[in-house]
């Protein structure tokens, strides 16, 4: 793939698993020779933290401060922020001070497309950028939209997950028309499923029969586990923690997936690059 592949998971809502998601389809494609960075765009730094950095606002540079250099016109080179971690992908660490940044970003010129000029300059090294973006829909979630190529919407089997992705899904349609033509959505991933409910099992036909004529709904969901959560907590994947667990095997149901889109797309994708560039 001698393209990079830039995908956002992405939900307003809280809980969804996106870091969870985003952490284990990082480093699933790492496992299939891939090379994968991941970008926390939450200044909560949950993914920073469940990589294994527990400390985020005390390191030296993150997320935060290339975006506010690049306000500041200050130059810098993204790759500065980059920590390596042990099962093989790279990450570009957050931290508090991005809700700070957030709000001044309101006053910049051009301020849709900051993290896309960033990322710009990082996918030449990549085959995949992982964006897990915070659950709101503010301005860093439509800077990751911006800067993405495709979408993947982590969302539980339950009645308010349901009913939050129609606006999600109309912040997406305003990206591709204002900001980003070539933007996708994925997929929608079924997480934190207890699939032994009748609520679980409902919610999931609704979403199938709302969505599934227009998105792909992945195959498998993403089992409730409690070894999801020690994973992240040990700073580890699921595969590193639990291989050939549920969950670990849905995760690579979902790493198999991303993949033969990828293969499957690509020419839509340069495509769409082209026509963004020649405009």
């Amino acid at each position: 793939m001698p393209e990079c592949k830039t995908i956002a998971c992405v939900n307003q809502k809280g809980g969804t698993g996106k870091s969870a998601t985003a952490t284990n389809l990082g480093i699933g494609l790492a496992q299939h020779g891939k090379q994968v960075l991941i970008i926390d765009c939450d200044s909560q730094a949950s993914q920073t933290i469940s990589l294994g950095w527990p400390q985020p606002d005390e390191l030296p540079v993150t997320l935060a401060t290339l975006l506010a250099n690049q306000m500041e016109r200050r130059p810098c080179d993204p790759r500065e922020a980059i920590l390596h971690h042990a099962e093989g992908v790279d990450l570009l660490p957050s931290s508090i001070e991005l809700s700070g940044l957030e709000l001044r970003m309101v006053n910049v010129m051009s301020r849709e497309t900051m993290l896309k000029r960033l990322v710009d300059q990082l996918r030449p090294g990549y085959d995949f950028i992982v964006l897990d973006c915070p659950p709101t829909l503010g301005m860093i979630t439509i800077n990751a939209l911006a800067a993405a190529d495709s979408v993947i919407v982590p969302v539980q089997p339950e009645y308010l997950s349901v009913i939050g992705m129609t606006q999600l899904f109309d912040t997406v349609a305003q990206v591709q028309q204002q900001i980003n033509p070539g933007l996708q959505v994925e997929g929608v991933l079924i997480t934190l499923a207890n699939m032994r409910t009748n609520l679980a099992k409902n919610s999931v036909e609704i979403i199938r029969s709302a969505y599934g004529g227009h998105v792909r709904i992945y195959s498998e969901p993403i089992p409730l586990s409690v070894k999801v959560k020690e994973a992240s907590a040990a700073g580890k994947s699921i595969f590193a923690y639990e291989n050939g667990g549920k969950a670990a095997t849905a995760y690579e149901c979902l790493v198999r997936e991303v993949l033969r889109d990828a293969r499957e797309r690509r020419p839509d994708l340069h495509a769409a690059r082209k026509d963004k560039s020649e405009r």
